[in-house]
């Protein structure tokens, strides 16, 4: 029994070794617009903490106008659409590194029932000019629909007013 017992014990290190060999590649090619620039890891391991960094350059001689009717910097704000599986990491997962990348930014899913899809910002762009998102990676352990492969990310970015929000409506729209 106590045989058996360790015969199981490594089979499952090994089917772990073979998903940590596979990894999860994350698709990094230059897209046909590099209007929003994403840089992530080539490669991550299951149930892991990671970034995903997405710049948001503009001109910052731009101007929106502000709430008060007046013209101001800009705000800027980004999504991404990650593979089923994916979410935004929680805080126990998130280095005290990536926490101070991060800073005061907060993020929050697509809609409750799309964790995969998250939304950052918007938050001035004179303060942020780039977006880091902490990731959490899926656990084919815990999760047995997820595989390892190849996936790509796909990123969409914001400069200035005029937004839909994930409930759907349109605020400040000028």
């Amino acid at each position: 029994m106590i045989g058996h017992t360790i015969a199981i014990h490594i089979k499952k290190q090994i089917t772990r070794s073979i998903s940590v060999l596979l990894m999860i590649y994350i698709l990094t090619r230059t897209s046909i617009s590099s209007a929003y620039p994403i840089f992530v890891p080539q490669a991550v391991l299951p149930d892991t903490a990671f970034e995903a960094v997405v710049r948001i350059p503009y001109d910052m001689q731009l101007k929106q106008v502000l709430a008060n009717g007046k013209k101001g910097g800009l705000n800027i704000g980004a999504v991404l659409i990650l593979p089923e599986g994916f979410e935004l990491a929680p805080p126990d997962h998130i280095s005290p590194e990536m926490k101070e990348k991060i800073g005061n930014l907060s993020f929050q899913s697509y809609r409750p029932n799309k964790t995969n899809i998250l939304v950052g910002g918007p938050v001035p762009g004179k303060k942020y000019s780039e977006i880091t998102f902490p990731i959490l990676s899926p656990d084919p352990a815990t999760k047995k629909d997820v595989h390892f492969l190849k996936y790509p990310i796909y990123v969409g970015g914001n400069r200035g007013r005029g937004q839909i929000y994930p409930d759907g409506l349109w605020y400040e729209l000028i």
